[in-house]
This record gives structure tokens, sequence and C-alpha cells, in this order.
């Protein structure tokens, strides 16, 4: 038997869902999803990752002969292992894929968006870059410490995102209407779908625009990777600036009255070349947390950040209304 032109929609739908990086918006890749995080699955993989990355973190705080390089590799090893498991198990390599090409796509905005971001930025960087205090503690860090550090920067940065991007989510599922919903269908497999909807009086296709569940999860996926990727591009800028920054003003006589201990050197290497990576490194990691929190707070930030996949967050949330509504059909 022939399919039905509205299964024909349905099927060119769900295959345009994958491509475009939403995985979970189609119900068998949700259902492969949920038997994967069943506790059967879950815990004996942590169970083994547990143990081998506190094999791994010993032995390697035990060659170095540094205490914090234990923890610090495990819970590195944690962080890489969940990452394995997301993108081979949970289905998030394509969203992970789509969101780095959507990212890296318009990096022609990155020059711009810098510009914007920066300067308030380095002011504040600056200020502490020529603070003497925080050159005693960033260059007495051991290795060991400034990766914890880095790492716990970082987790507090991803943290914050899972805390705050589900409510771009909801302002933008709250604003759906059917001029948004004709508008995020057209030119894709439902075009023809939404206009017969919007023009059915029995029928509101704009009741279904709530995103929740693994559908709202996607979504924060994709904001979180795309403003990760925009804040680690400037990030490095700021460690970039501030190595040459310190190569031309922090010689040898004034690390010598700011310092009250021994640099952690690696022979061969300059101590100031060393206590500069340090510092540099340090107050890189405390920017991109600065400014990955600035960039959900402050709206001027938020527009610069946010604008470019906001389109493609609406079309995905306007196109999801009319799938679950040819499918409640």
């Amino acid at each position: 038997m022939r399919p039905a032109p509205t299964d024909d929609a349905m099927t060119a739908t769900e295959a345009w869902f994958l491509q475009h990086g939403l995985t979970y918006f189609v119900p068998e890749r949700r259902a492969s999803v949920r038997r994967a995080l069943r506790a059967r699955r879950v815990l004996p993989f942590l169970v083994v990752v547990a143990v081998v990355a506190t094999g791994a973190g010993g032995l390697v705080a035990w060659f170095a002969d540094q205490l914090a390089l234990g923890p610090a590799t495990l819970a590195s090893l944690l962080v890489l292992a969940t990452l394995w498991y997301a993108l081979t198990q949970l289905h998030a390599g394509p969203i992970v894929m789509w969101a780095l090409s959507r990212t890296f796509g318009s990096l022609r905005t990155l020059l711009p968006m810098t510009t914007r971001a920066l300067p308030l930025l380095l002011l504040f960087i600056t200020f502490l870059f020529i603070n003497t205090e925080v050159w005693q503690v960033g260059s007495n860090l051991s290795v060991g410490a400034l990766w914890l550090t880095v790492l716990l920067f970082v987790l507090l940065a991803f943290a914050f995102l899972v805390v705050r991007l589900p409510e771009e989510v909801d302002r933008t599922d709250d604003e759906v209407d059917d001029a948004l919903i004709l508008g995020a269908c057209r030119g894709t497999p439902l075009e023809a779908a939404a206009e017969a909807l919007v023009a059915d009086p029995g029928m509101d296709p704009a009741a279904h625009a709530e995103v929740t569940g693994f559908e709202r999860w996607n979504l924060v996926i994709v904001l979180m990777i795309v403003q990760a990727v925009q804040v680690l591009l400037v990030t490095l800028s700021v460690f970039v600036l501030l190595m040459v920054f310190g190569a031309l003003l922090m010689t040898e006589p004034v690390m010598d009255a700011w310092r009250t201990a021994p640099t952690h050197s690696v022979p061969h290497v300059d101590s100031v070349s060393v206590a500069l990576l340090q510092v540099a490194t340090f107050l890189s990691a405390f920017s991109g947390l600065y400014l990955t929190v600035s960039t959900v707070t402050d709206e001027t930030y938020r527009e610069q950040f946010f604008g470019s996949v906001m389109h493609e967050m609406e079309r995905a949330v306007g196109m999801r209304a009319v799938y679950l509504t040819l499918r409640a059909r």
C-alpha cells in the first residue's frame, strides 16, 4: 500500500530533525536513550569508570609526586567517560556535530562579538593581572592545583548554563503562534501541513508548543555547545593577550619583588615564563566563567552570543508543534 502524504511528511520531518541536530525529537531515538539511562546499564559503567579513574589518578599522583594530580586526573577521566557515554549511547553525537558546524559556520561574527565582549572584560582582567596577590597565588600553584582550579571554573560554568539555559527554551515556546509556526515550517517538509493546520479552525498546533523532557534538553545541549565554543574562543583570545602583555611588562626584577616562594618551574624553561603561563591560564579560565555568567544574565551579551541560534530554536519549536499535531491525528 502506498503511504499517505502525511506519512511521507512525517518520515521526511524525522529525517530533517536528525540532520539538524534534533535527535531527541524523533520518538524512536528517545526510546533508545531511555533504555540507555536505565540503572542496570548506567551503574556498571559508572563503577568500572570510577575504579579505573581512581587507579589512574593514584598512579599519576605517585609518579609525579603531586597529590593534587590525583583528584585532577580522576575528575578529568570521569568527565571524559561521561562525554563518551553521551556521544555513543545517548545519541548526542549528531547534536554535538550540528551545534559545532553551526557555530564554526558563523565565525565571521566572532570578531564583532569579540570587540564588544572583550573591552570591559580586559579592563577587569588587566586590573587583576597587575595585582601582586594574583601573581603570588597563580605562580605558586602546582600543576595539579592549577588543573583542578581550571576544572572547577569549567564545571561551575556548565552548572550555571544547565540552570539558566532552560529558561531560554521556555521563553521561546511561550511565544509560539500561528505566524511563528508558518515561518518555522517554510521550506521544510512540514510547510504544506502547517498551512493546512493553521487554516483549519478545528486545529491548534500552538497547543503542542511547550517543549518538555528529552526534547527540551536537546535544545539546551545545542545552546550549551554554541555558548561553550564561543566563550572558549574569546577565552583563548584573552589568554594570548595576557601572554603578550606579560612578556612585555613582567620582567625578572618585578617577579623577584612579587614572588613569596619559588615558582614550580620546568627544567630548561625560564621561571618567569612558567609563572606567566600559570597566571595567564588561571585568569583566562576565570574570565571564561565570568563571560559565561555575563552572556546569560546581561541582555546585551545575550543577544550577541545567542542571537545567531535563536532563529534555529524557533524553527525547531514550530516544526515540533506541527509534527506532534500530525501524530495526534
